[in-house]
């Protein structure tokens, strides 16, 4: 394997109705049922926090492949949506959808940024294939995947 330049270390303790804090103590988070699971809502819970990772390394992603291509992209403004769904015998989904902003480029080279960014994000990476990932540009469906 090769070497990581990075990597985040956390521990939870209690699940959905416990208490996350990441090694270096950045992060120290209540973590609760959303209320439409029956819980109380008053804590962070893991949809929220993979929609805020999404949303957060797809814009460092988009305003990468901006400079490198001479475009204006680090003005993007993400909105994630990270759902939990049902599905057969009890088990569950994930599903996301990502609304991008760009202002600063034409339609067609926010569509082709952000076509772009979703090949090569660390999180797109890792969620190809495994959940349906819907992608809005400038308030325009462009796919899933």
């Amino acid at each position: 394997m090769t070497k990581a330049l990075y990597t985040a270390e956390a521990n939870v303790a209690g699940g959905r109705s416990g208490r996350g804090r990441t090694s270096d103590g950045r992060l120290d988070l209540e973590l609760r049922l959303p209320k439409e699971l029956g819980g109380d809502g008053e804590g962070a819970n893991p949809e929220q926090l993979f929609a805020i990772g999404y949303a957060a390394c797809f814009g460092a992603t988009l305003a990468l492949i901006g400079q490198r291509g001479n475009l204006k992209a680090d003005d993007a403004e993400i909105d994630a949506s990270v759902s939990l769904i049902p599905i057969d015998g009890g088990r569950f989904k994930l599903g996301a959808e990502l609304r991008i902003s760009l202002p600063s480029v034409t339609g067609e080279q926010a569509v082709e940024l952000v076509s772009a960014a979703h090949e090569v994000c660390p999180y797109s990476n890792a969620t190809r294939d495994n959940l349906d990932v819907a992608l809005v540009v400038n308030g325009s469906r462009i796919g899933r995947s």
